[in-house]
């Protein structure tokens, strides 16, 4: 198996440096092969825009979608972008390392998936879901939170894992990969979320890395996250099978 880590974090000695690390590392062990982007150490541009398309198939007003499909279908996608989608088609798991800032991944990682994901070449109006591109491959988000475990979940206070990640998942479902459950390391910056004294959370967290390490060694047979497909939809894209309403 060969794996495409993504991590976007600004710092390079980071706990979400040490995750992509520890991931690395257990999946070498068990004879896999590893690539990494650290979109910050790279200075990968994430914003999209006019400037990087040098064929333009509009020069006097920038539709980003337009662009993007004139410039896959012209041979001009730009170097960084189509570097990246290489590495995505040698992968057969791709993770995403990231803190989750403001409920969400940082903006670098957003920008990377507006940049990337080219429409008119790895999706279009079919290609998409269960029919997408990347279909037969696999993903998985590694998320760190300042937050302690127990702060986060339905009503809690830090919010729902499930509600805050269903937007990079979906899009995920929407390139065709199958989606694995996330793993999420809790309460990594001690000051002011922590009652824990430094050398036990020092000793916490190694276990975490231990187990994110398994985690991701352990990909190849982890259940998918269940999405709706092509077949669960109406032609107008409505679902075709409502949850019947409670009688009263």
């Amino acid at each position: 198996m060969h794996v495409r880590i993504i991590r976007a974090h600004p710092d390079p000695g980071s706990f979400n440096a040490a995750m992509s690390s520890a991931a690395s590392t257990a999946l070498a062990r068990d004879g896999h092969t590893v690539s990494l982007q650290d979109l910050y150490a790279s200075r990968f541009d994430p914003v999209e825009k006019g400037a990087h398309y040098v064929n333009r198939l509009d020069p006097d007003a920038f539709s980003p979608l337009a662009e993007q499909r004139h410039a896959w279908q012209s041979g001009s996608v730009p170097a960084d972008v189509l570097a990246e989608i290489a590495e995505l088609e040698r992968a057969d798991l791709l993770v995403l390392q990231f803190p989750l800032w403001w409920h969400g991944p940082p903006a670098m990682l957003k920008g990377w998936f507006d940049r990337v994901f080219l429409s008119g070449g790895l999706y279009t109006s079919r290609m998409r879901y269960d029919a997408g591109y990347f279909r037969g491959r696999r993903a998985m988000l590694s998320v760190t939170t300042g937050a302690p475990e127990s702060a986060f979940g339905p009503g809690a206070r830090g919010g729902d894992f499930a509600t805050m990640l269903w937007p990079l998942h979906y899009s995920l479902h929407y390139l065709g990969f199958t989606v694995l459950p996330p793993f999420t390391a809790c309460g990594v910056q001690g000051h002011g979320y922590s009652y824990e004294d430094e050398s036990a959370q020092q000793q916490r967290l190694r276990c975490v890395l231990a187990a994110w390490g398994a985690h991701v060694a352990s990909a190849q047979t982890l259940p998918a996250l269940a999405f709706p497909g092509w077949q669960d939809w109406d032609a107008a894209g409505r679902p075709l099978h409502l949850p019947h309403a409670a009688s009263d």
